[in-house]
Parts: C-alpha cells; sequence; structure tokens
C-alpha cells in the first residue's frame, strides 16, 4: 500500500492497434468475400493482401482501450498505455499518435514476427464500414513489459477485455492487477464483447468474486452474458453487490451506474445525425472514469460518458474530433 500522489489518473492496457480505412466498391468485397458492414478477424497473409490491394488509405491509431485514454487526454487527463507493437511501420504511427496526445507509451517494440495488429476498414459510398482485423503482436505483450513504477503510479489500471483472450496478455494483466492492488490502486475492466465472456465467463465471475475489480464496464447485452440471464435488469442485480461500482450502458436508453448499492441514470445525450458508432463504448467509459477520478456523482460521471459517446459517433473513426473540455463547458 502507497501513500504517493498518483502521476496518472489511469494507465490502461490493451490491444494496439491502427485503423487503416480506405473507400472501396462493392466489387471489391465481393472480390475478396467481405462482408458488407462486418468485422472479420483474418490472418497475416489476408491482412498482407488486403492492404497491398486497398486503395490510398488513412491510417489512424485504434484499440478499445487506447481509444477510451485518447478521450480521456481530449479532457484534459493524466494516461499512459501499455500495450505491444511490431517494430515496423503501423507500430511507429501507432506510437507515434498516441504519444502526440500526450499519453505515456513505453512499452518496448517486438522484433520478430508478427507484425503490428492492424484493422482495415473499407468504407463503401453507402457509408458502411467492412471491418478485417488482424491482431497480429497486441496478442503477445508479455509480463515483463510491464511497467511495475508506472502501473503502481496511476490511480486507476484501466483493462481491456479483449486482451483476456491471448494467453500472454492475460497473464500480464493478472501480474498488473497485483501490481496495482499492492499499490492500494483501482482496478477498472471492460468485458468489451459477447465472444470474449463466453470464452472466460469463469475467469471474470472468479475476478469480481475475488474482489480484484472495483469497477466494471459492460453493456446490456454483455452483462447478461456474463450471467447468463436473459433479461438485463435481472443480470445487473446479479453483478452489483460484487463491484463497488458497475456501469452498464444501454444505447439509445442512455446507462445505468450502481455505485456502493445506489442506483444512478442518464439519458444519452442528443445527436444531430449518427454516422459511425465505432468507439461509443469506449468514448462513454473514458467520460465517465473522467468524472470518477475528479470525485464526481455517479449522476454527473453518467453524463460525462453520454457527452462524450455522442460525440464519437456523430463522424467517423473511434477517437474525438471536437474539443471535448469545451464541449462540456457548454453542455454541463
Amino acid at each position: 500500500m502507497t501513500d504517493t500522489p498518483a502521476r496518472y489518473d489511469v494507465i490502461a492496457i490493451g490491444n494496439a492497434i491502427v485503423d487503416v480505412i480506405a473507400r472501396a466498391d462493392d466489387a471489391f468485397l465481393a472480390t475478396h468475400a467481405l462482408i458488407k458492414g462486418g468485422m472479420q478477424l483474418v490472418d497475416a497473409a489476408m491482412a498482407e493482401l488486403l492492404y497491398s490491394e486497398m486503395g490510398a488509405a488513412v491510417e489512424i491509431s485504434g484499440g478499445s482501450a487506447a481509444n477510451t485514454l485518447a478521450g480521456m487526454a481530449a479532457f484534459g487527463k493524466s494516461c499512459a498505455f501499455i500495450g505491444q507493437v511490431r517494430d515496423d511501420q503501423l507500430g511507429q504511427v501507432f506510437a507515434h499518435d498516441i504519444r502526440a496526445l500526450g499519453i505515456a507509451f513505453t512499452t518496448p517494440a517486438r522484433t520478430e514476427e508478427p507484425p503490428t495488429a492492424r484493422c482495415l476498414i473499407m468504407v463503401t459510398p453507402d457509408a458502411q464500414r467492412t471491418m478485417n482485423t488482424f491482431l497480429g503482436a497486441s496478442q503477445f505483450l508479455p509480463a515483463q513489459a510491464l511497467d511495475k513504477a508506472m502501473i503502481e503510479a496511476a490511480q486507476i489500471l484501466y483493462l481491456e477485455g479483449y486482451l483476456w483472450d491471448p494467453e500472454e496478455p492475460r497473464a500480464a494483466m493478472r501480474t498488473a492487477i497485483g501490481y496495482a492492488r499492492a499499490a492500494g490502486r483501482k482496478v477498472a475492466f471492460t468485458l468489451s464483447a459477447d465472444f470474449v465472456i463466453a470464452r472466460h465467463r469463469t475467469d471474470f465471475m472468479a475476478l469480481l468474486e475475488e474482489g480484484l475489480i472495483d469497477i466494471l464496464f459492460s453493456n446490456t447485452d454483455e452483462i447478461c452474458t456474463l450471467t447468463q440471464l436473459a433479461d438485463y435488469e435481472a443480470a445487473i442485480a446479479v453483478i452489483a453487490p460484487k463491484v463497488p461500482v458497475l456501469v452498464c450502458t444501454c444505447g439509445a436508453d442512455g446507462a445505468i451506474a450502481i455505485v456502493d448499492g445506489v442506483r444512478s441514470e442518464t439519458a444519452a445525450a442528443p445527436v444531430a445525425r449518427i454516422v459511425d458508432t465505432t468507439g461509443a463504448g469506449d468514448l462513454f467509459a473514458a467520460g465517465f472514469l473522467t468524472g470518477h477520478v475528479e470525485g464526481l456523482d455517479a449522476t454527473a460521471c453518467l453524463k460525462l460518458g453520454a457527452l462524450a459517446a455522442a460525440e464519437v459517433i456523430s463522424h467517423y473513426g473511434a477517437r474525438p474530433e471536437a474539443d471535448l473540455r469545451l464541449l462540456r463547458a457548454q453542455a454541463l
């Protein structure tokens, strides 16, 4: 246990992915047997093929937890990130982008295969996004790559559920939880996706039962998968007593937080036009955590989350484009 003031508001561990976005027509999708509007995992060979045949592309760093930190940095918070890239072109893009936001990133790059993770996104004229994700180097984050002192210096350790799937980063995250808890810091966890929960439900429930998670982020589908219950209100009733702070997003219906048994709710923030819902959950977490580290009450945290989510779904890409501090001042 340490009484040392936190140097960082949040440190996150997650997938280090670069989104590569290019325009494509339906014929390109058909040629490569891609399902329009879908998301599929691809291997290195398919990723290289698609990358070589895509049109002129825009490269924007992504990854769920990294997107959350981008949102927090836009709110003016101090953040750090741990994630694995390769020492290749896209690895350099990721490192540059996250550092340019003022986020500390010191994880050593891998020198061997596979290459840096990328999500190859084809945007057709009807604005549909077809995503092909190669997880690459991000799946090989070893425990020895963790910066123990950096984890101990953060008020909250934020863990991305997606990264619980591969064995090596799962072990690294368990180690990181130990570092954070020994230092008296909080641990936040986002469930990420139904397929991850289905494979690791026993692990996730054990983390909650053992009191290792302080803040749990979920949506209505994910909390139902975690509890194996069809009704999300019933699922919330099961999970809430197991964690000090439970946050559950409900899409257009807003979000719920239960803090030490006390329930708060907020409506979704208004959006003039929904363009792309990618990153909505990531930015909601950014807003909520921003309020939490500032000591705001649950309702205020939820409103900040809704504000950040509304901004990111108003444009393409999973990172904020507007000045979140200005939006906050105008809206709240």
